[in-house]
């Protein structure tokens, strides 16, 4: 698949930021896309992914298939991210993963260097845990990334774990070459230099820490773009929370409290009164 021309992601990040705003609003996922490819600009694609989007979802009831499908426009790694959100026992929520898709397309509308995509997509499926094996695999598939960053891609599925993710960037930069090449003026790498000397430098600088401040130091470095955190509860909310628990339980207890009144009621109007037992019968022992 080609690399999509400006205007196409520029549409796309429009399409998730609606997408996402009116789903946080309670609209149906099948009634937004059934209006929105009418404000989408009508010289893209875009309107007529989304006009099949939207007639396989009004069969299956999922997005992420019918992104796959289409794999000439929405790249593999999107249709993943909106698949892990639309799984049953997933804990990724829709409106993270569009966010996450927004931002991927506005940086995309820039035009921008294969090693900040790739930190951005990283961290992405690190902080989202959605999958290294798979999340790799899709990754490679995208459309920016040349033969040199694919085959880097895949062989991270192999590497990880064993080998700190700061040296893998590390060992692949400019910087490393640079300083390789102060001992020994004739050292050639083996494979090609993917990460700029600033990126060599920054993952140099957090070898044996946390990958997470790499890529905080990369953003604040380097503008690299950040990937959306999950939304902390507010305090607030989860006092209105807990107060609406509590009424529901208070609602609860006046409810049995009523139908053991009414029962009350009941048993009296069927029960016997002692006093009208009381002494001998009436016309007892007369002939």
């Amino acid at each position: 698949m080609p690399v999509l021309d400006r205007e196409e992601y520029i549409e796309q990040a429009y399409f998730f930021h609606t997408f996402r705003e009116r789903l946080i609003d309670g609209l149906p996922s099948q009634d937004i896309l059934a209006r929105i490819g009418e404000e989408l600009l009508s010289t893209t694609r875009l309107p007529l992914a989304v006009s099949f989007l939207y007639a396989e979802i009004k069969g299956i009831g999922l997005m992420a298939p019918a992104m796959a499908r289409i794999a000439h426009y929405f790249t593999p790694f999107q249709a993943h991210v909106v698949n892990q959100a639309e799984l049953d026992s997933s804990r990724f929520a829709m409106e993270q993963a569009l966010l996450i898709l927004e931002r991927e397309a506005k940086f995309k509308a820039e035009n921008p260097p294969p090693a900040a995509l790739f930190v951005y997509q990283f961290e992405a499926i690190s902080r989202n845990r959605l999958g290294y094996t798979k999340g790799l695999a899709v990754m490679a598939e995208d459309p920016f990334y040349d033969e040199d960053w694919k085959d880097y891609i895949l062989t991270l599925q192999t590497r990880l774990g064993d080998v700190d993710f700061a040296d893998l960037i590390f060992v692949r930069s400019e910087y490393f070459v640079r300083e390789r090449r102060r001992t020994n003026p004739d050292f050639v790498p083996k494979f090609p230099a993917l990460f700029g000397e600033k990126e060599g430098k920054i993952a140099r600088a957090n070898r044996g820490r946390d990958p997470m401040y790499l890529f905080s130091a990369l953003q604040r470095q380097l503008g690299y773009p950040e990937v959306p955190r999950p939304r902390r509860p507010d305090e607030l909310e989860a006092r209105v929370l807990l107060l609406e628990q509590k009424i529901a339980q208070l609602e609860g207890r006046l409810k049995a409290a009523e139908s053991d009144l009414q029962q009350d009621d009941l048993f009296k109007q069927v029960m016997v009164k002692p006093e009208d037992t009381a002494g001998v019968p009436i016309g007892w022992g007369k002939k």
